[in-house]
């Protein structure tokens, strides 16, 4: 079973900076490098779909939410398999909690993507 781990979450004040890292581990036939990885993130009383905001191709095409765009960056490491998430001038409306998994997922959570799991999320909060 694939295992998604993600970190680098915290409180920030607005304008502030984190870096989100997540791991993949544990199957041998889930190849990494060969999945476009995205972020998601559920806001606070949120209990609707996530909602995409960046995703990464396996040649390293990016793509993001309207939301999010110049203010964030996703990256790779596929000899880590690791998903990275730099988050620049954050807002307070950037306050929810992030996961990754592979990309697209139409209606995740309930749609757990190729992995077939999600991990536990990493809690953003950004104050005002």
């Amino acid at each position: 079973q694939v295992q998604l781990v993600e970190s680098g979450g915290g409180l920030v004040q607005a304008g502030g900076s984190l870096r989100l890292s997540c791991a993949v581990s544990g199957s041998s036939e889930f190849s990494f490098s060969t999945y476009t990885m995205g972020w998601y993130r559920q806001p606070p009383g949120n209990l609707g779909d996530l909602i995409a905001v960046a995703a990464i191709t396996t040649d390293g095409h990016t793509n993001y939410a309207n939301s999010v765009k110049g203010r964030f960056t996703i990256s790779r490491d596929n000899a880590k398999n690791t998903v990275y998430l730099q988050m620049n001038n954050l807002k307070p409306e950037d306050t929810a909690v992030y996961y990754c998994n592979t990309f697209p997922a139409p209606g995740a959570p309930m749609n757990s993507g190729d992995t077939g799991s999600w991990g536990q999320g990493t809690q953003v909060t950004v104050s005002s």
